[in-house]
């Protein structure tokens, strides 16, 4: 099946965030003021996809909720400070 063709349901890691349809993308409060931020969107089968911002269009990662789960658990515990 090709990518235009796909279902809400049938998105896969690095297809464009564009074919993604029916999702509501959401930044922090946090995030630059400029587009330079990632987004998230809750996807009907449970799973999240983030994008950049900056490329609404370009490839967006699929997720678990556990893994999303565990990655935003990692940055509160400071796991990631040193990359800032």
């Amino acid at each position: 099946m090709s990518p235009q063709h796909r279902s809400k349901l049938e998105c896969d890691n690095g297809m464009s965030a564009a074919l993604i349809g029916g999702v509501r993308w959401r930044k922090s409060g946090h995030s630059n003021p400029n587009g330079e931020c990632v987004e998230l969107a809750d996807l009907p089968d449970g799973r999240v996809a983030m994008r950049n911002s900056r490329f609404p269009s370009g490839p967006a990662l699929v997720y678990t909720k556990a893994e999303i789960a565990a990655f935003i658990q990692g940055a509160k515990d400071g796991d990631f400070d040193d990359l800032a």
